[in-house]
């Protein structure tokens, strides 16, 4: 939810609805975060949590031909190319933050926190969540120290939590759906299991629970929520529906899924080279997205992207939940348990 559509307005609706909502800390600058935090805490008395994006490794991938081809599609908005530098989008600095407001959850997303950082969490009481995609991602995340892990299937929408893009792999290396990552990892680990990708409706809230998760993560479905942040072109083209989501490198150089455009279409040999190619074309987007163009944004969204609805958050949090309990009760009497109704 970085980049826009995190909000301490849909943190504090979720949290107030029954959730549990994470603010997102990735691509905000850290006073910004601060602030965040205590508007949020201006909003709920209850406990949130904060993700951060924990930095990529330096791309030796030539950009040359990738920054002209972007330079021509600025042009055409008129704007210039941002520059591909490599940033590690003030990592240290956000877990500073995070530390001294004791916020009571953090999860990193991109890879593992350094083990120092997840010492300094757990000494002010903060549990770690780490994401993770793969079983070996999930061994190590156990070896760091991590409280719990979000298990992060293939349909889900905006970036994938692979700790290591390969250039080999279009979608980032191995894509697991959800149910065989959650029972693959259960075998790794005994730690709680967070389930995220995909998740449209009370029905998958139910399943990932019987699959053995503690928790389910879902993020596509409160997009168009009037709390969320997220722009009036995306909204529009979600509430479209008619595209297709696909996993590209094309807008920041690691493998995100979203809707497909005409900028995916005709880019789709973008480099591994993350953030380089997010602060590439960054003015792009943003030009693209003030002039009601959706062919060269960065639609983020799951597959599942069509069931989403334009509800309150806490309604959809309302929504979600009697959906489960009808999906429970449902499975129980095909299952012929007694009490049942």
């Amino acid at each position: 939810m970085a980049g826009g559509p995190s909000t301490p307005a849909l943190v504090a609706g979720a949290v107030e609805a029954g959730a549990f909502g994470f603010l997102a800390a990735g691509m905000v600058g850290v006073e910004a975060l601060r602030a965040r935090i205590e508007e949020t805490r201006a909003l709920t008395e209850k406990p949130f949590g904060v993700n951060i994006f924990t930095p990529s490794a330096r791309s030796a991938v030539d950009l040359g031909d990738y920054r002209e081809r972007v330079r021509v599609e600025a042009e055409r908005y008129g704007v210039a190319a941002g520059e591909p530098e490599w940033d590690d989008d003030q990592y240290a600095a956000k877990v500073d933050v995070v530390v001294e407001a004791r916020v009571p959850v953090v999860s990193f997303t991109f890879g593992l926190p350094r083990a120092r950082d997840v010492a300094r969490l757990k000494d002010v009481g903060t549990s770690v969540v780490a994401t993770v995609t793969t079983p070996a991602e999930a061994r190590a995340a156990v070896e760091v120290g991590a409280d719990a892990l979000c298990v992060q299937g293939a349909a889900a929408g905006g970036h994938r939590g692979v700790f290591q893009d390969d250039p080999a792999f279009p979608g980032g290396g191995p894509l697991y759906d959800l149910l065989p990552a959650l029972r693959l990892i259960a075998a790794e680990t005994r730690l709680p299991l967070i389930a995220a990708g995909g998740l449209s409706h009370g029905g998958d809230v139910a399943a990932v629970l019987a699959a053995g998760a503690i928790a389910a993560q879902l993020g596509t479905v409160f997009l168009r929520c009037p709390e969320a942040g997220t722009s009036a072109v995306q909204r529009a083209a979600l509430a479209a529906g008619g595209r297709e989501t696909t996993v590209t490198r094309a807008f920041t150089g690691r493998p995100a899924r979203g809707l497909v455009n005409r900028f995916i279409a005709e880019h789709p040999d973008a480099p591994s080279a993350y953030p380089n190619l997010n602060n590439l074309t960054r003015p792009l987007r943003a030009a693209a997205a003030r002039a009601g163009d959706p062919e060269a944004m960065s639609l983020w969204a799951g597959q599942a992207y069509p069931l989403a609805g334009d509800a309150p958050v806490a309604e959809v949090v309302a929504v979600l939940a009697a959906q489960a309990e009808e999906a429970v009760v449902a499975v129980a009497r095909r299952l012929g348990v007694t009490g049942a109704d």
